[in-house]
């Protein structure tokens, strides 16, 4: 019998405590259905230990970083342990990390600082990022066209096509999930359709952003083939095909090298 291809879940917030009850449930019915990685984002320092630990188990990969949305729990400490952690850990991106001026509360200026540090230390280490991009995609082009960045994943993309492909010249690639599945993201589901396959890769986001299928619940990684299939709607393609173009970008793009599921 033929194996279905692998798919990762490039962005998963698993650490979270929203799956301390069953947890590993969850990685347990993702593998089953087809998830043979996660990626882990780390979003303050807090909360890298445990994450660290976490992504001992196969299948796991962990990233840490300094998220804009908790900027203000951020302390200049925390760029000095991120460095020791990036050179320490078997870390696969430095992330979540990027500018959030959606959220009109968040200092702008504070978050301009920490991201563009934290720029400054993947470039230092030779690391992709991974980025949470909201209502600043100009500043971040501008923030990542001064630098020798080696490229990462902008995850949950928002912005336009123009936008997109100035990541993808950089060595980004874009990072769709469960908005996919609505049928009112029109602007998202049109640009996931006209963007290079090789630049595309999957995400949960999880436990935010559930597909349709889940509204108003707790996003999971199990639910990832869901995003697949929109994916693969969207851009009238096999679900073969597109799992293993995704699968291939986001192991080239995170560097994950390990061998393929079995």
């Amino acid at each position: 019998m033929t194996r279905s291809p692998e798919i990762i879940d490039s962005h998963c917030h698993l650490d979270f405590t929203d799956f301390d009850n069953d947890r590993i449930a969850v990685i347990e019915r993702a593998e089953r259905a087809g998830v043979s990685a996660i990626v882990i984002p780390g979003v303050s320092r807090q909360r890298w230990s445990n994450l660290l630990r976490l992504c001992e188990r196969d299948g796991l990969y962990p990233a840490l970083g300094l998220h804009p949305v908790f900027i203000e729990s951020h302390q200049q400490g925390d760029l000095d342990a991120l460095d020791h952690a990036l050179k320490s850990s078997p870390v696969v991106a430095v992330g979540e990390i990027g500018l959030d001026f959606y959220l009109k509360e968040l200092d702008r200026n504070r978050q301009m600082k920490y991201c563009e540090a934290q720029l400054d230390l993947a470039v230092q280490h030779r690391l992709p990022v991974i980025l949470h991009v909201r209502k600043a995609h100009q500043e971040m082009i501008k923030l990542i066209e001064a630098r020798d960045l080696i490229g990462g994943i902008v995850h949950a993309y928002s912005g336009g096509i123009n936008e997109a492909f100035k990541y993808i010249e950089h060595g980004f690639c874009i990072g769709v999930g469960g908005m996919l599945t609505y049928a009112r993201s029109r602007k998202l589901r049109k640009l996931a359709s006209e963007l290079p396959l090789e630049s595309l890769v999957l995400e949960t986001d999880a436990p935010d952003m559930p597909p349709a299928s889940h509204q108003g619940n707790r996003n999971s990684p199990e639910y990832l083939p869901e995003c697949l299939m929109a994916l693969s709607a969207v851009r009238i393609a096999s679900p073969h095909d597109i799992a293993t173009a995704t699968t291939i970008n986001t192991r080239r793009v995170l560097g994950i090298t390990t061998p393929l599921a079995s």
